[in-house]
């Protein structure tokens, strides 16, 4: 939708635009070269309660950078282009704005006033403390950075000509929410970003009128509830009526009192399989029947849940049915806009090629986007996590202490020290957030803390955000500290994904992996700064093939976890970020990797079966510590063969390790850079499903069943896991005596090797 003529509120209209052009030096999207001071961001900027009478305010504005407190400024700098932070290449400026700076915004409106009408002002997200004055008269103060605010500006609004000015103080610091931004941006930190960074926007309303719509679902009963927040003098004898429709077609209608139900006609539920969205007409009446008000929006019928699987873990469920959640860790970062994407077309590519490239979720990363975001994710069927916006970067943070050690899923975790102002402003911001995105129908998940950046009063803080939203998951603390509240139980590992398994004490929680992957891939001519130290996890694959294969491993180890009760998996990441490399797209957007080679891989994962049943065919050492043969030094030609002559082994208990390597047991001591072992174990019987191996490896490990090779692993692995073996190791086993050999060569960091072999039998539904 895009902006209409307010039939009472004329907008002046900048004169020149010549001189705005971004700020070279930086790499740019291809969205960059189609963006104009004209066409700034000029889509309605709030789907879900839609009027036609709308204007966008985007465009250029009169700029300066002065000392924190000093006065209005009599002489501007320049011109920026809002929305886009005065430290990005899209403004126009490419300043930084310090802790002891503010930074000043000013334009001209000419009005021309209704009688009966309100004239609301909105931004969609300023960073961070933000003072508006219109005509020299102050209209209001916001202190955040990623939530819409607004001001009903009528009475300081005069016919004629209007001056409108924003201030904005933003330190990048203390116990502010900064998610990736850093004063000294490195590694996993960010440019920083100040000021107006989403949409501007004024509507002119009724003195009645429809600020806000809640919907509440009921799948059972196939029934949607719409109530509506009403602002300005009540009307006697007001109500709602609403009206619902889907693809065109009616789908039903009811009136109520301040809220309203409608029973669907064929309710039609929304899935990343299907996103069936429901387009919604609100309309205040008064006692007689006529129109006060009126709103354009939609919602979705779906209900989120957990249940356990045939095995006892718990799984997450979508509509009453269990779905594994896959998709990458997204930043949402962007070259030449930083928080700002180009455009919307920009930010809906991303969406529209991982949905191509077969993920059905995605990780939103300690940012909230523009609303438009979600409403994308909510027609093509993508479910989203979304954290909540981070404090902090460890414990080297200021304030001392607000950063408590990062100890992952470990027991006994800690929380940092905050003070409560500081910890009423994280909860206040919380629940601006959730309240700004809870009718999105694609938000499937909340996470208020990752990797304990900023971490505290994590019980206070989960026990709220569960009363707070009954109806989503609460993913705690994304990577840990974990502590015992919300929903999820979530593990990092990089570069191949693992979790604790066989903890009990995640057995009352989802187990998801939040974050693995990061492989790296650079690519000349799009890369932030080619003379600083660009990186992935794992270090740099040498060939994009190699590439490959460790992603196509990354994605076999996962499989592996989720047959063992994972219900989720988060891959970093969608794209480059400043010095990462480790995106499946450049920084600016040029496709690394196609989602046709992708989608392949991720609809195997999808079908992997969440709980197969095991039949033990030879044990791991996970529980009794079994004898195998074992040497460090070069055996002789084919010391894999069930013949071979191991009497001068020696003869030790596995696990095999040099310790130091996290979740890992061991009762053998390994320290040299190889290691052979071979045991021998009997198998009467007929395997009735598929033979996988189960295995602990750190780091490259090929495998042999009576001389056989059956597996060939690279890298390691940070938990035990499930490896498919092909036909080759079925036709290798036999009735009676067996050997498996094993050989594992080290390189570098931890080395571990425990295995045995398994017969899998798919579960089956009743």
């Amino acid at each position: 939708m895009k902006p209409q003529t307010l039939f009472a509120l004329l907008m002046s209209l900048q004169a020149a635009h010549a001189e705005w052009k971004p700020v070279e030096g930086k790499i740019m999207t291809p969205w960059a070269k189609e963006l104009t001071p004209q066409n700034a961001w000029d889509e309605y900027p709030r789907p879900q309660l839609q009027r036609d009478n709308w204007t966008n305010l985007n465009g250029l504005w009169n700029y300066a950078i002065t000392p924190k407190d000093a006065a209005k400024p009599s002489d501007w700098a320049g011109e920026i282009l809002v929305p886009f932070a005065p430290e990005s290449a899209l403004s126009g400026v490419g300043k930084l704005l310090e802790p002891d700076q503010s930074l000043w915004y000013q334009r001209t409106i000419t009005a021309s006033k209704s009688e009966g009408k309100r004239t609301i002002l909105h931004f969609e997200a300023v960073d961070y403390d933000t003072t508006v004055w219109l005509n020299g008269q102050e209209i209001g103060q916001h202190t955040g950075a990623h939530t819409p605010f607004s001001f009903d500006i009528t009475a300081a609004l005069k016919d004629g000509e209007n001056e409108l000015v924003v201030r904005v103080h933003d330190a990048t610091s203390g116990y502010q929410l900064v998610g990736k931004q850093h004063l000294k941006p490195e590694g996993i930190w960010y440019t920083r970003v100040s000021g107006i960074w989403q949409s501007v926007w004024m509507e002119e309303v009724n003195a009645r009128a429809i600020d806000d719509l809640d919907f509440t679902h009921d799948v059972a009963n196939g029934t949607i509830t719409v109530a509506a927040n009403l602002s300005g003098p009540a009307v006697d004898g007001e109500k709602l009526r609403v009206s619902v429709s889907i693809k065109g077609q009616p789908a039903g209608s009811a009136e109520g009192s301040g809220s309203a139900t409608i029973r669907l006609a064929e309710p039609k539920l929304w899935s990343p399989a299907e996103p069936n969205l429901y387009d919604v007409t609100v309309e205040l009446l008064d006692a007689a029947g006529a129109v006060i008000d009126s709103a354009k929006s939609y919602t979705a019928l779906r209900e989120l849940g957990k249940a356990k699987d045939a095995n006892g873990n718990w799984r997450f469920t979508l509509n009453g049915e269990p779905i594994f959640h896959w998709g990458p860790l997204d930043q949402g970062w962007w070259p030449d806009g930083l928080l700002t994407p180009p455009s919307d077309e920009a930010m809906l590519s991303d969406i529209e090629y991982l949905k191509a490239a077969g993920f059905n979720m995605i990780r939103k990363h300690i940012k909230v986007e523009p609303r438009r975001y979600y409403y994308h994710c909510d027609r093509l069927g993508m479910m989203m996590w979304q954290d909540q916006v981070s404090q902090g970067y460890g414990p080297q943070s200021e304030p001392k202490g607000s950063n408590p050690n990062w100890t992952r899923l470990a027991p006994d975790p800690k929380d940092g020290t905050w003070s409560d102002e500081g910890h009423a402003q994280y909860l206040l911001e919380y629940k601006r957030m959730v309240d700004h995105l809870k009718d999105y129908p694609c938000i499937v998940v909340w996470s208020p803390f990752n990797e304990a950046w900023g971490q505290h009063r994590t019980l206070e803080v989960g026990k709220m955000a569960v009363d707070y939203d009954k109806t989503r998951p609460i993913n705690i603390a994304s990577g840990g500290n974990f502590w015992p509240v919300g929903d999820i139980a979530d593990e990092h590992a990089y570069p191949d994904p693992a979790f604790p398994v066989g903890d009990p004490r995640f057995d009352d929680y989802v187990k998801v992996v939040g974050e693995f992957g990061g492989h790296g891939w650079p690519v000349k001519d799009h890369m932030w700064d080619p003379t600083k130290g660009n990186w992935g996890y794992g270090g740099l694959p040498k060939t994009l093939d190699e590439w490959k294969q460790r992603y196509s491993k990354s994605i076999d180890v996962l499989r592996g976890l989720k047959r063992q009760g994972i219900s989720a998996g988060v891959y970093t990441q969608t794209t480059d970020v400043e010095g990462e490399v480790n995106g499946l797209l450049t920084y600016d957007r040029v496709e690394k990797i196609p989602a046709s080679w992708l989608k392949p891989l991720h609809d195997k994962l999808l079908a992997t079966p969440d709980a197969p049943s095991y039949t033990t065919i030879l044990a791991t050492s996970e529980e009794t510590a079994l004898d195998w043969k074992m040497t460090t030094e070069a055996p002789g030609e084919g010391w894999e063969k069930a013949d071979f002559d191991d009497h001068a082994w020696k003869t030790a208990k596995a696990p095999f390790s040099g310790g130091g390597v996290p979740n890992a047991k061991f009762n053998t001591p390994w320290t040299t850079p190889d290691i052979w072992l071979r045991r021998d174990f009997e198998f009467d019987g007929t395997v009735q499903g598929n033979l996988v191996l189960r295995m602990f490896h750190d780091e490259d490990a090929t495998v042999f069943l009576n001389g056989t090779e059956i597996a060939q692993l690279t890298g390691y692995v940070g938990t035990y896991t499930i490896v498919d073996l092909d036909e080759r190791a079925k036709t290798a086993l036999k009735s009676g005596t067996n050997v498996i050999a094993i050989h594992v060569k080290q390189t570098r960091g931890g080395q571990h090797i425990d295995a045995g072999l398994l017969d899998e039998v798919q579960a089956t539904k009743p």
